[in-house]
């Protein structure tokens, strides 16, 4: 049974069957017909999104039972028996069981089309209750926020809700766009201190002259135009989480300074002798190899290993292809919604040049492009350097396929029966499709 909102009726009369249907599909209600429930059972299934009109009396299982049993696999299943005469009785006491009507033998056309149209109504008010829960719960879990089914990503999510919940501070790696700030975010929400403040800095977004004064805050006075006392970001993050992003970018004098603090937990304002005790969380997102900035001076090793107690690694796109129409997908609904336009299909020239992409930009310019998709805009600007230009669609599923295949021997190293069991597909078929597209391994 699909997912459409569908009539079934139950009735082992094939004359009424008949009638039932045809009274329907003259109102345009699709419906199908079973002649008992056994057979009615087996087209109800978990996705089953219409409503059950049944007769009482069926040879096997009767109306009374079967209404009992697709309750109890969906108790917003709406049932209408219908009756003979003698009967009404018992159709009373289903009701209060969890009927949604009756109708009595014999019933007109109207009636029929009548019960059925409420009953439908119902039913899909009810889904698209049960659907808006859906999407607040997802909304609120990591997989409705860290998108992607690639080995990397569900790792991610493991490391997430691993660490999140502790106190310990996290270096999250990643080329720019690939949701470093995202994560932080997350670290935060999924722990105990998400009723607290996420405070979030930009170490490159800030002049060197006004770092400290943003950070540490300042007293009234301190300085040439402060006119009134500053808190800093670390101390309204007391409690919560301190997100310092590109933390790379930080003047190496106050790298000191943030070490101290971390160490001793507290701070003193500029301008004030007055230690400030302070309890945050610190989180910081870098772009560039912090381990070799250290040992090039660039960047303080202490510090570094400070803040290095947990490192989440954030793959480039162009490494996880496999989650790339996944996301473009999410991003085309939300930006759908936002312009407040008709969701676009995605044609083969798109696919294409989705999965043939390099996405330098990563997941933030695959978020733009399907901003532009989502307005009518040509997705990709036209320009000489565009390696996806010229791919057909086959040519991109080959892309896509030998990319994932690709992927998956990497992470195994060369093994072909570990990359069969991470892509589920049988070690002949990998070695063959190996071979194919010339992979080492």
């Amino acid at each position: 049974m699909n997912n459409d909102l569908t009539v079934l009726i139950v009735e082992d009369d094939p004359h009424v069957l008949l009638g039932c249907q045809q009274a329907l599909t003259l109102e345009d209600i699709p419906c199908i017909g079973v002649g008992s429930a056994e057979e009615a059972l087996a087209q109800v299934g978990d996705n089953f999104a219409g409503i059950v009109i049944s007769d009482i009396r069926l040879p096997g299982i009767d109306g009374l039972e079967l209404l009992t049993r697709l309750k109890a696999r969906d108790r917003s299943l709406p049932v209408v028996l219908i009756t003979g005469h003698g009967d009404i009785s018992m159709a009373v006491g289903a009701m209060q069981k969890g009927a949604y009507d009756f109708m009595e033998k014999p019933f007109s056309p109207e009636r029929l089309v009548d019960v059925a149209r409420r009953a439908l109504e119902q039913r899909s008010l009810a889904r698209e209750v049960w659907s808006l829960r859906r999407q607040l719960a997802e909304r609120d879990s990591l997989e409705g926020r860290i998108i992607g089914r690639s080995p990397a990503m569900q790792n991610l999510r493991e490391l997430i809700a691993n660490v999140a919940d502790t106190s310990a501070n996290v270096l999250i790696e990643g080329e720019t766009g690939t949701g470093k700030e995202l994560v932080a975010r997350c670290l935060h929400d999924f722990s105990r201190r998400q009723s607290q403040q996420f405070v979030a800095l930009n170490c490159g977004g800030l002049p060197e002259n006004l770092f400290e004064s943003e950070i540490f805050g300042h007293e009234a006075n301190a300085f040439t135009g402060a006119g009134k006392r500053r808190i800093g970001k670390i101390e309204h993050a007391h409690g919560g989480t301190l997100f310092l992003d590109e933390v790379e970018s930080m003047p190496l004098n106050l790298q000191i300074k943030l070490l101290r603090v971390l160490q001793e937990r507290t701070l003193e304002r500029l301008g004030s002798n007055q230690s400030v005790a302070v309890d945050c969380r610190v989180i910081a997102a870098t772009k560039s190899d912090l381990d070799e900035l250290s040992k090039a001076s660039q960047f303080r090793s202490d510090l570094y290993y400070r803040l290095n107690v947990v490192t989440l690694e954030l793959p480039p796109l162009r490494e996880r292809r496999e989650d790339i129409l996944q996301l473009f997908e999410h991003f085309l609904q939300q930006s759908s919604l936002r312009f407040d336009r008709t969701l676009p299909a995605l044609d083969n020239q798109t696919l294409s040049n989705l999965m043939s992409h390099d996405w330098p930009g990563n997941v933030r310019e695959l978020r733009n492009v399907a901003e532009r998709f989502a307005l009518g805009l040509p997705a990709f600007k036209k320009s000489g350097n565009n390696a996806s230009q010229g791919l057909g669609f086959a040519e991109a599923v080959e892309a896509f396929e030998r990319n994932l295949l690709n992927d998956a021997l990497q992470r195994s190293g060369g093994n072909l029966t570990q990359a069969s069991l991470e892509l589920g597909m049988a070690k002949t078929t990998l070695f063959d499709k190996v071979k194919k597209y010339g992979l080492s391994h």
